[in-house]
């Protein structure tokens, strides 16, 4: 069956989480909570994308930016349909849409552990940077 790629709308949700739920590596938290994503959506709404296969998301990516940078969040691969090209062009539709909206470098993290995931980023062209650290601060 043909995958399909367009910008992710709030409907998308359920289809979304069901997928990041089932892909081991994917970090979820509150702030993947449906009104969550659906603000991320709001203020994002050309650099958020799903692959469709028929009706069904078998992938997808959320991109956001503060107006210098770019941030990518659950690039997500159906597990069976893997290592195809879809994470890829995904990829690019993010990349692209940062690109129209003058954003010149992006980040994003992975855990430390999720080889498969770090493989991915590096054969993308996206470097283990190893002069910063992150930091989180719950604020709520």
């Amino acid at each position: 069956m043909q995958i399909t790629y367009r910008k992710m709308i709030r409907s998308d949700y359920e289809g979304a989480i069901d997928l990041w739920q089932a892909l081991p590596g994917m970090g979820l938290s509150g702030a993947d909570a449906k009104t969550e994503i659906e603000k991320f959506l709001r203020m994002n709404p050309h650099t958020c994308w799903v692959a469709e296969m028929g009706d069904t998301v078998v992938g997808t990516i959320l991109g956001g930016n503060d107006g210098r940078r770019g941030y990518i969040y659950h690039l997500a691969i159906r597990e069976d349909l893997q290592k195809q090209g879809i994470g890829k062009s995904l990829l690019q539709h993010c990349l692209d849409a940062f690109a129209d909206a003058g954003i010149q470098k992006c980040h994003l993290m992975v855990y430390h552990d999720n080889l498969e995931g770090i493989a991915f980023w590096e054969h993308a062209g996206w470097t283990i940077r190893r002069d910063v650290h992150t930091m989180s601060k719950e604020i709520t």
